[in-house]
């Protein structure tokens, strides 16, 4: 090309590239595929999302009684004791949450439990309350109902009478019962005497009213304790209770 030609064709070429954007610098490298697996933005975790919390649990029982409350309770009466060889004792009524876990209900209220405290083998006449968790299924007196939800057996022969061992007057005593059912057949009146384990391994354990001491093996409340406790307790609900000495009842 002759010289008089160059600035011409330079000035065509510049032309050209201005028309099709093209650019003399290098083109950049294509962006690197995300590796397989990872996370977009869509997926990132939520800022400051947190884990729901625990269920809560009744907090005088440790993992191993915990384990002995059947899943499908929802009340539970739990009696803990001053000591193994104490017969007073300590009665919180708890009810529990699918979700939220154990909550106190009723109490604390004071009571009594065996003469000689407490036992993880009851035999009978050993004065020692069972340590353990038993269904509360039955439940009766003296007085005519005051609204019990469990089934209720009025019946002449709860009059009680006698003196306690410490000589406290004991009328009275069996105004109101729940059956404990250690070593009975649920869904009969308390003052059924059958004994599934045999006579040899005791019965008759009840929570009743209490009458100022200690009791053979039973369990006593104040009699406006055990009314408001017969007035609380489903059937629907499954009510338990769980009672022994505090360092049994913490394992």
């Amino acid at each position: 090309m002759s010289a008089s030609r160059r600035p011409y064709a330079t000035l065509v070429a510049l032309v050209l590239l201005a028309l099709t954007g093209c650019s003399t610098e290098a083109p950049a490298p294509p962006a690197s595929p995300a590796p397989s697996g990872a996370a977009g933005p869509q997926s990132m975790p939520a800022a400051g999302r947190t884990k729901a919390p625990r269920p809560v649990e009744i907090p005088a029982l440790g993992p191993r009684t915990r384990a002995t409350v059947p899943a499908t309770a929802r009340q539970a009466v739990v009696v803990t004791g001053d000591a193994v060889d104490s017969n007073q004792s300590t009665v919180v009524l708890y009810t529990r949450d699918p979700v939220k876990g154990w909550r106190p209900a009723a109490g604390p209220w004071p009571a009594h439990n065996g003469l000689e405290g407490w036992t993880d083998y009851h035999v009978a006449g050993d004065l020692r309350s069972p340590i353990g968790a038993f269904t509360l299924s039955d439940a009766g007196g003296l007085l005519p109902d005051p609204g019990a939800r469990l089934p209720y057996d009025e019946h002449p022969r709860f009059a009680m009478s006698g003196e306690g061992f410490f000589g406290e007057p004991l009328e009275g005593s069996f105004d109101y019962v729940v059956a404990i059912d250690y070593n009975r057949t649920p869904g009969v009146t308390p003052l059924d005497r059958e004994r599934p384990l045999g006579e040899e391994r005791g019965g008759g354990i009840w929570l009743h009213v209490d009458h100022g001491g200690p009791t053979q093996g039973c369990v006593s409340l104040p009699e406006a304790r055990m009314k408001e406790l017969l007035l609380a307790l489903d059937p629907v609900s499954k009510p338990v209770i769980v009672m022994g000495d505090a360092e049994s009842l913490r394992q």
